[in-house]
């Protein structure tokens, strides 16, 4: 059950309507401080509630903030992002984080959490900020010229009203050079673009490079060489023309299968897939090797040497029942880093993120808030918008009672708060059938953020506004069961369903359309990518790339490349794709 009401307080007076979440706002004054506080609880379900707060400061500049209010029917905290949260008994105590200490006159920050409940859900009547009760106004006048307050870290707002414009997708990175691919799916949007492409034509194998093992992660390209990392724990530079080895870097012994609590990958190395970092000239990339260890290495992308080397293992669990699946992120100067279970969702893993500086210090980690479960290992890692990281979640353990932070998608800020989220009424249904959003990692389109997973249904959220539980804009029950990176063009994204790629088209009031679906005769489940007026996937089993025409679905051309790994993306650069096989790197000309 999700509660649409919406309550506002102003001084002391209540007044209840029957709207879209459960608000109140308190108003007043005080000597010295003066403040609005906005109480809002955005989404309900039995045993459970989400809500946002928004402190709205009306006096002089503050430094340093702490809100504190009481529950009068046994409410519980249980997770909160973009504050601290303290609570002894109804007393419950938030307090700024290290990037929102500062509060100008007039300026306001918002932070969000999860609660439980038992008979009722009352909010609460009274507010202090700094320990001085909101009661309206100020009594005297604030400081003049206080600063018009910069924008605070992303955090559940009202939804947008739809328009016709759809706003230009920020993935605060730089965009690469001309025919870089230096992160999954080409930049931190992961839409897949290559808008350099040269035009389609017949295709033909340029070259097969036969390496140390398979090639999970998709091939880099970066300044006229391809980056590809193996299973056996070895990073390669290749010459692009030829598939020369121009340098290895073997990082250690991979994990062998028999050495694990279960799983599909043997041995188990390096999986994910790498981040070129301009800034430092390394390629990053996480080995696991034996005993289950998890290691970030950082080689010089112009000589193979090996500059950097640092544990990076999950916060929880047993480190050996991780797999580190989903690729890489760099943001601004630290890398990124998603964990999720192995093959058969054995022993005792819980999803998160780990994130150190790209000189390997500064360790940051989130973990999703289940018992068990929750991977983060879609492998297109990280969505990059507005400067804050989106995963999405997989099945969790809980499948009744309070809602656990799985089967979701996530917003996390750049120190690895949570800001936003959005999970299926059903959350508890899906994670016990498996059928979860873990799958596919969300995709930018426009205004909104499409997501798709295991169960057949697509979600489309409010990029500004998740929605919580429930919260969707639209859903499309195409059936689609997605597994790996989408590709977006316009409004229109192609998804990686496990029964071969389909288009589909979002309006500008975010519903969603199926285009086309690709006939039968295109068994390809791999990643879609765009370039050269086509659509590009691999039929991993097969051992099959196909272009297909972005608009029908048409096949325009294919080239047998041999057997990929599960959920393989081409990479698109100059007049070629590279695509990471079973036995190293093949290059298709005609690209």
């Amino acid at each position: 059950m999700r509660v649409s009401t919406r309550t506002r307080l102003a001084i002391a007076t209540v007044a209840a309507t029957a709207l879209a979440g459960t608000a109140i706002t308190i108003s007043a004054h005080a000597a010295t401080v003066g403040c609005s506080v906005t109480y809002t609880v955005t989404s309900q379900w039995p045993g459970g509630f989400g809500t946002n707060v928004s402190i709205t400061n009306l006096g002089d500049p503050i430094n340093g903030w702490t809100l504190a209010w009481s529950y009068a029917a046994g409410q519980q905290v249980t997770q909160a992002w973009n504050t601290t949260v303290s609570q002894n008994g109804g007393q419950v105590t938030a307090r700024n984080m290290s990037y929102n200490a500062s509060i100008a006159t007039n300026a306001n920050v918002t932070f969000g959490f999860n609660g439980s409940w038992a008979g009722s859900n009352p909010s609460p009547t009274s507010f202090t900020l700094n320990g001085t009760t909101c009661t309206g106004g100020v009594t005297g006048s604030p400081t003049p010229g206080s600063p018009t307050p910069s924008s605070t870290p992303k955090s559940p707002t009202p939804s947008p009203t739809p328009t016709g414009a759809s706003p230009t997708p920020s993935s605060s990175s730089p965009p690469p050079s001309n025919g870089d691919w230096p992160t999954y799916h080409r930049d931190n949007t992961r839409a897949g673009n290559a808008t350099d492409l040269a035009p389609l034509s017949t295709l033909s194998v340029n070259w097969n490079a036969t390496l140390d093992g398979a090639v999970y992660g998709q091939p880099l390209v970066v300044g006229g060489r391809i980056f590809a990392a193996t299973e056996n724990d070895t990073v390669y530079a290749l010459n692009p023309n030829t598939g020369a080895v121009v340098w290895s870097a073997h990082l250690g012994t991979p994990e062998p299968l028999s050495d694990l609590p279960c799983g599909d990958i043997s041995p188990l190395g390096i999986t994910s897939t790498m981040v070129y970092d301009p800034d430092t000239n390394r390629v990053f990339a996480v080995a696991e090797t034996t005993g289950g260890a998890h290691t970030l290495v950082g080689v010089n992308a112009t000589t193979g040497a090996v500059e950097i080397r640092v544990a990076v293992e999950p916060p929880l669990g047993d480190p050996k029942a991780h797999q580190q699946r989903g690729a890489l992120t760099l943001l601004n100067g630290r890398i990124y880093i998603p964990y999720g279970g192995l093959f058969g969702d054995c022993a005792n893993y819980i999803g998160s993120v780990v994130s150190v500086t790209t000189a390997g210090t500064g360790m940051l980690s989130y973990a999703i808030p289940t018992g068990r479960e929750a991977g983060i290992w879609g492998t297109a890692g990280a969505l990059v918008d507005a400067g804050h990281l989106l995963f999405a979640v997989g099945n969790g353990e809980s499948t009744s009672g309070a809602y656990d932070g799985s089967d979701s998608v996530i917003t996390l800020s750049p120190d690895l708060q949570r800001t936003d989220f959005f999970a299926p009424t059903d959350w508890a249904t899906q994670n016990a059938g498996d059928q979860d959003l873990g799958s596919m990692t969300p995709a930018l389109v426009g205004q909104y953020i499409y997501i798709d997973g295991k169960a057949g249904i697509g979600y489309v959220l409010h990029r500004d506004n998740l929605g919580g539980i429930g919260g969707e804009v639209a859903d499309l029950n195409n059936g689609c069961d997605a597994f790996g990176g989408s590709a977006v063009s316009g409004n229109t994204i192609y998804l990686p369903c496990s029964t071969g790629p389909r288009a589909v088209t979002i309006d500008n009031n975010g519903t969603a359309h199926e285009l086309w679906r690709a006939s039968n005769s295109v068994p390809a489940e791999g990643s879609p990518v765009i370039g050269g007026g086509a659509v590009w996937v691999v039929d991993y089993f097969g051992g099959v790339l196909y272009a297909l025409n972005p608009s029908t679905g048409a096949v325009l051309a294919q080239v047998r490349i041999g057997q990929a790994p599960n959920f393989a993306s081409p990479t698109l650069s100059g007049n070629r794709a590279y695509v990471g096989t079973r036995t190293g790197v093949t290059a298709v000309g005609g690209a």
